[in-house]
């Protein structure tokens, strides 16, 4: 059966106080489309691939990327803590499959997700158990980050999988796009935050609600010109966007990740989840996007951005 795409930004500031009404009610209405799309799709299987914050993959072992054969939200940013309904048959199929293909994946029996992943398929499914989901971790955050083209490889072991499914597949990417909001780095954490970022562990309500405060504060900062924070690159996000419409994945390649930081900022290598979601549905030929949305959104200390895509119906000769 064929697959559908639906890749979308994410932002903790969507769920919390603060952020302009209007600005809230746009982003709103676009994915609401997106929701639509979705709805009309009627998957009965969710590919997620998807970044983390260090609330569920830390130092002491980084993969690059990590299938979930079991997994449950953390919670964060008013995202839902329940377990997500994983099939682990297939799941686990999937691991192995890319495995085969050689492209080295970790997987996991209990994956811990935060909003990364939650926010993409509560805005989009309605809920996070809403179907049945395979959760993939990309590491979009910790450094050292591989290339670009290992990413597209993954997406396409991905693809190929999936094609021999008989279900309809909605494969999200969530993250993006040009953005460098505040995460630790492990170059430049110190004390308790250097030992989150390594070693993870619960956070206390204090703990979050601090974290989340910051959040906040910072993006109030940002969107008055004030602060740290690397600008946003509309025109950036706008050539990222342009390649993945016209389906030139390839050109990836040869987008080094000094670019993307310097270009786009530190948090700008979510794109990647973008990248291994178009590259799986590439595997079944070609694709056209329907629903397009973006904003430079410095409320959101985000290039936000929403595409949705079907593969294309070509006339018979």
């Amino acid at each position: 059966m064929p697959l559908a795409l639906c890749c979308v930004s994410h932002s903790p500031l969507l769920e919390l106080p603060g952020t302009p009404p209007d600005l809230v009610d746009e982003v709103g209405s676009a994915l609401e489309e997106a929701a639509d799309f979705v709805r009309d799709c009627d998957p009965e299987l969710v590919v997620i691939f998807s970044p983390d914050h260090y609330n569920g993959f830390f130092y002491r072992v980084m993969p690059p990327f990590c299938i979930g054969n079991a997994a449950r939200g953390v919670g964060d940013y008013g995202t839902s803590a329940d377990p997500l309904d994983v099939p682990r048959d297939l799941a686990d199929a999937c691991a192995r499959a890319v495995l085969e293909s050689g492209v080295d994946v970790a997987v996991s029996e209990s994956m811990d997700v935060d909003h990364g992943t939650v926010q993409p398929l509560q805005r989009l499914l309605g809920d996070s158990r809403a179907r049945p989901v395979i959760p993939i971790f990309v590491n979009s955050v910790a450094a050292p980050l591989g290339p670009l083209h290992r990413v597209r490889a993954l997406g396409t072991a991905v693809g190929h999988y999936l094609a021999g499914l008989d279900k309809r597949v909605l494969i999200i990417g969530s993250g993006g796009l040009s953005h460098d909001p505040p995460v630790p780095t492990l170059a430049t954490a110190t004390g308790g935050v250097r030992e989150r970022i390594i070693h993870g562990g619960s956070q206390t309500p204090e703990q979050r609600s601090a974290r989340q405060s910051a959040v906040i504060e910072a993006a109030r900062d940002f969107a008055a010109g004030r602060g740290p924070l690397r600008p946003l690159n509309p025109d950036w996000d706008r050539e990222f966007l342009a390649i993945v419409d016209s389906g030139r994945l390839d050109e990836f390649d040869g987008w080094s990740n000094t670019r993307i930081t310097t270009d786009a900022g530190s948090s700008a290598h979510e794109v990647r989840t973008w990248v291994a979601a178009f590259a799986a549905m590439a595997t079944q030929g070609p694709y056209e996007t329907t629903v397009r949305y973006y904003r430079a959104a410095p409320e959101l200390i985000a290039g936000f951005a929403i595409r949705s895509a079907q593969q294309t119906i070509q006339a018979r000769p």
